[in-house]
């Protein structure tokens, strides 16, 4: 089945290539894009039936020499922890599309152009979680710039040229640093095994025997790489100017998929290359973490702006996975992980929401809006919905995810933990506040006001701007995330299967002793 994981990466490169010949044809642009993300789809499934929970760490593996004078392949295959994420990234993307289909874009843009990029960048995403050669993902880290570099700067909104700017720089520069790093482990293997080498499991024996001095200036080189994509404070400012500017479809793929190479990266490159480093530096990080649960949590709160809103919301999940993950408990690592699918999904639903709140009132702004249920009860249940799996309710998605990073981090951090539920507090705080502001009340705001109606519009029936609720098109892209969520909410077991053996082959690398157990079956 390794043609499984070939097909994921040629497929929407493919849809790309025939969907930017389609500029003249918005409506064929979109049928042909939507057609090659659910092939990607199908494939994706295929791919988890594929993977053996119980087998090698690596595997589907497949590869063929790049630059063989540096020992650099195109070598590709997954483990449990990029099996899930692919799986997510192959879900998304054909509901982004779905979701902007009557998107109108900036003048002197095509649908074709937008979709191609939109391809592309799920095509590059995808190798980043399959590469197997430490080159390669840091060629395909800094090549995934490039379509969301286009995507935020050609089709954003008034700011976007900035905030396309500020996003690539601050990547590009972190992923030099992570190749300085990468140079290192090249050179370490030379010396080690007369060859130099960029080969994953190879790089991951010769380097976590280095002493204590090199390991920890590496490991900060690929650490800053992943903290900018992740964002952990304090180096999170892109996000917000990304999230507010891209076109909503675009924030998912921000929001919901391309940070999540971050912390993949810490768990496939920092723990295992470098254990001494991670353990000696853990509490740096975790101090980094949980500010950043705090920051995130306390800024959402104060914002004006409802995609600024969702940047800030994202900030605070990702302290939460970092605890996770460098806490060292195999409950805390599972659920870091799947945080990180949850994650995805539960922001990719609220955000869409909110896109369909937007494409409704013409304005991102919280108090443009007001007692929107009273016209869009459908809408507003979705909001809701979107928002309590957002805050880890029980018996949504995010709950179970949320739990085991508590429950793991406590035996090893019991002080960087109890900090950290703070934020669950300010969760339901922030998620209820925006709930409120926009659908509760009377009807009111600039947004559902109809702004010619004068100013004795509010709350004259006569004069409201009309404003449908959820539209078929839109239900058919929200209906499987709210089955996912809910599924996953009351049995997440197929997915904790996935992730379990590699987050426990990940612990056996860094070499701590496990307190905590996740059982089979529980």
């Amino acid at each position: 089945m390794t043609w499984v994981l070939i097909a994921l990466l040629v497929v929407p490169l493919v849809g790309a290539l025939v969907v930017a010949f389609l500029r003249k044809d918005d409506k064929k642009a979109k049928l042909v894009a939507l057609a090659f993300s659910l092939v990607e789809l199908v494939l994706a499934v295929l791919l988890w039936t594929a993977y053996d929970p119980g087998g090698d760490r690596i595997q589907l593996a497949s590869g063929v020499d790049w630059i063989p004078a540096f020992g650099v392949r195109l070598q590709f295959g997954i483990d449990g922890i990029a099996l899930v994420m692919i799986a997510v990234i192959a879900l998304l993307i054909p509901l982004v599309i779905g979701a902007g289909w009557t998107e109108k874009l900036p003048a002197g843009r095509s649908q074709g152009g937008y979709l191609s990029l939109i391809l592309i960048q799920e095509a590059v995403t995808v190798a980043v979680f399959a590469a197997t050669d430490v080159f390669l993902f840091y060629v395909l880290f800094e090549v995934m710039l490039i379509p969301m570099y286009f995507l935020i700067g050609g089709y954003g909104g008034a700011r976007r040229q900035y905030a396309a700017v500020k996003f690539f720089l601050y990547s590009f520069l972190g992923g030099l640093i992570m190749l300085a790093s990468a140079i290192g482990a090249y050179a370490m293997a030379s010396d080690e095994l007369g060859k130099g080498t960029f080969d994953w499991a190879t790089l991951v024996t010769v380097v976590r025997d280095a002493d204590s001095t090199t390991q920890t200036w590496l490991f900060l080189g690929f650490f800053l790489a992943f903290a900018i994509k992740a964002p952990l404070v304090p180096f999170h400012t892109w996000l917000p100017d990304a999230a507010a500017e891209a076109p909503i479809g675009v924030t998912v793929i921000v929001v919901g998929i391309l940070d999540k190479v971050g912390t993949f990266g810490m768990l496939r490159y920092l723990l295992p290359m470098f254990p001494e480093a991670s353990k000696n530096l853990a509490p740096f990080v975790l101090v980094l973490a949980v500010a950043g649960v705090l920051y995130g949590s306390l800024l959402a709160t104060g914002q004006r702006d409802m995609k600024r809103f969702l940047a800030y919301v994202s900030i605070a999940h990702f302290g939460f996975i970092a605890l996770g993950i460098f806490s060292f408990t195999s409950q805390a690592g599972v659920g870091s992980v799947s945080y990180m699918l949850n994650h995805s999904i539960s922001t990719g639903m609220l955000i869409l929401v909110v896109g369909m709140v937007i494409a409704r009132g013409g304005s991102s702004l919280i108090s443009d809006y007001g007692g929107m249920s009273k016209v869009a009860p459908l809408l507003a249940g979705m909001l809701l919905l979107a928002g309590l799996t957002t805050l880890s309710l029980p018996g949504t998605n995010s709950f179970v995810s949320e739990f085991l990073v508590l429950i793991g981090s406590f035996p090893t951090q019991p002080v960087f933990t109890i900090i950290a539920t703070v934020g669950m507090v300010l969760a339901a705080l922030y998620v209820l506040w925006l709930y409120q502001r926009i659908m509760t009340g009377p009807l009111r705001g600039d947004a559902l006001i109809g702004a010619a109606a004068g100013p004795g519009a509010v709350g004259d029936p006569e004069k409201k701007t009309a404003i449908g609720d959820l539209t078929k098109r839109e239900i058919a892209v929200l209906a499987p995330l709210v089955v996912i969520v809910l599924a996953l909410g009351f049995y997440p077991q197929p997915v904790l299967d996935v992730i379990t053996p590699t987050v426990g082959a990940t612990l056996t690398e860094v070499g701590v002793t496990d307190p905590v157990t996740v059982q089979e079956g529980k």
